[in-house]
């Protein structure tokens, strides 16, 4: 089965378990330890998979990582789980951010069994990012993050290949969420980028927030240009389908030569045409959608 088909079996048992999963513990057993069986790793072989290992961090003793990731004996990444009630956005990442300068691992997960967050040290050596560079939600399945989650998997890991896509990952999902804010919000200085190349006037104040509205209205038409340019190509292509898998007329056998060939009435022929050309109802649904 492929990772996607994996997460998609487990995103539906998640969604009916939700409420009724109370404790960390059972967060851990129900999601957490499916999701780590996904990529490829056997939860109950401690070679590979190792429950509560210990990072003593300090003076702090009996500190436990609840799943560390094992290759060639020592960790890979760790996991720090959550209830999951837990709202990832508090303060959930400072136990994960101790046992990450204690080991010798280079991938923190923090999770809540629903959301993983996957971090790593790419601003300072055997210090763990504040951010993640990666973030992968089991209710909003997005096939673009499985395909970066493949990454992870027993099959295919490697360090320095997982560290490169991280620093891509992290760098572009920053400014793909400074972008959506510029969407809804350009800064000032968002809005003078633009308004410095249309406008050879004085920039007052006045004019700021008139460009502010404009840059606001350009942009989201920009974008609802594209996705229109993708659907109009995307009917183009179907109905390009349709066509072609329309079979040529069949022409009546004759018994020789001399024989007259029958007419067909215009509601014979409807129904010849029909009979050869079925649409199913789904494709008719799908076309619809298409072209709105």
């Amino acid at each position: 089965m492929d990772l996607i088909d994996e997460l998609k079996a487990l995103s539906s048992k998640v969604s009916k378990q939700l409420d009724i999963i109370q404790t960390e513990e059972a967060t851990k057993n129900a999601f957490v330890m499916p999701f780590i069986n996904a990529l490829g790793y056997n939860v109950f072989d401690p070679s590979e998979v190792t429950p509560e290992l210990t990072a003593d961090v300090g003076t702090k003793k009996g500190e436990k990582v609840d799943y560390a990731i094992l290759k060639e004996g020592k960790p890979i990444m760790l996991f720090e789980c959550k209830w999951c009630g837990i709202d990832l956005d508090k303060e959930h990442k400072s136990q994960l951010y101790r046992y990450f300068s204690v080991t010798d691992a280079r991938i923190g997960v923090l999770t809540n069994g629903v959301i993983y967050r996957f971090y790593t040290d790419l601003e300072e050596p055997n210090k763990m990012d504040a951010r993640p560079f990666l973030e992968f939600n089991l209710l909003n399945i997005k096939e673009s993050i499985v395909e970066e989650l493949k990454m992870f998997s027993k099959s295919v890991f490697s360090l320095d290949e997982t560290l490169t896509a991280a620093t891509e990952l992290k760098h572009t999902t920053e400014i793909k969420r400074i972008f959506a804010e510029q969407l809804t919000k350009p800064s000032e200085n968002f809005v003078k980028f633009f308004a410095s190349q249309v406008y050879s006037g004085k920039l007052t104040q006045a004019v700021k927030q008139e460009f502010t509205e404009f840059t606001k209205k350009a942009l989201n038409h920009f974008i609802n240009d594209r996705i229109n340019e993708r659907l109009k190509s995307a009917l183009t292509t179907v109905d390009e389908e349709n066509t072609s898998s329309v079979s040529p007329p069949i022409q009546p056998p004759y018994e020789n030569q001399t024989a007259t060939k029958e007419v067909k009435s215009k509601e014979e022929a409807k129904k010849d045409r029909e009979s050869r050309v079925v649409t199913t109802e789904a494709e008719i649904e799908g076309h619809l959608i298409v072209r709105k």
